[in-house]
């Protein structure tokens, strides 16, 4: 078809001071049967049973993700070109490589956003959301939609999570992590795009035309 246009590692307690704190001089990757995994570690973090923090958050270079439709579909079944306003929303959320997304509002979230505003002064948004309209033009027997890309940004940097109990006989425990999330519209120069898509029906799509009810019309459906 032609469309137009964890690392994870687990800190080793290396010295235990007379109350029974842990303290970490490096971090040392655990043997696979003594280490939770980044999951269940992040889920402490969100859930308080960890007290975490998100360290040396470093910010990459703002980049231009891939598009994706965010309008309904417009088919073309007349003889002659058509145009149509169309309206279109999307909302752009954030993810990171441990754990998939990130859930506004949670615990992840607000630690990542505190960690990054007190580095960087800087306010990072965990999701973005955007609406507006754009005249479609579609060519006979076509179908046309809305498609927009989002800047986005890559945050990368390590949780370390202290526990007052040792968990899997450790105190700390640190998990390499990398936050992609959507980015101010200029960032570094990118820009967000919205572009009108389009394409040739399928067989299937072209009975809708010769149906009754829609032969020699324009007419939208989701997708």
């Amino acid at each position: 078809m032609t469309i137009n246009r964890a690392l994870r590692y687990g800190g080793r307690t290396l010295a235990l001071t007379a109350t029974a704190l842990g303290t970490i001089a490096a971090a040392v990757p655990a043997a696979a049967d003594e280490q939770p995994t980044a999951e269940q570690i992040l889920a402490d973090c969100a859930s308080g049973e960890g007290k975490c923090s998100f360290n040396s958050p470093e910010i990459g270079e703002a980049y231009l993700g891939k598009p994706r439709q965010v309008s309904e579909l417009l088919y073309n079944c007349t003889a002659s070109p058509a145009a149509q306003t169309m309206s279109w929303a999307d909302t752009v959320g954030s993810s990171h490589s441990v754990g998939g997304s990130i859930t506004v509002g949670g615990g992840i979230e607000g630690i990542i956003t505190a960690s990054v505003t007190a580095t960087y002064n800087y306010t990072w948004q965990s999701s973005h959301t955007e609406t507006s309209s754009f005249t479609v033009n579609v060519q006979p027997g076509e179908v046309g939609w809305i498609s927009r890309a989002q800047v986005m940004q890559d945050i990368s940097g390590t949780w370390q999570t202290h526990y007052d109990d040792p968990k899997r006989g450790h105190y700390y425990w640190f998990v390499p992590d990398v936050v992609t999330g959507p980015a101010p519209n200029g960032t570094d120069g990118k820009h967000n795009a919205v572009v009108v898509e389009s394409r040739k029906m399928t067989a299937d799509e072209k009975k809708l035309c010769s149906n009754g009810s829609t032969k020699n019309e324009v007419f939208t459906r989701n997708s």
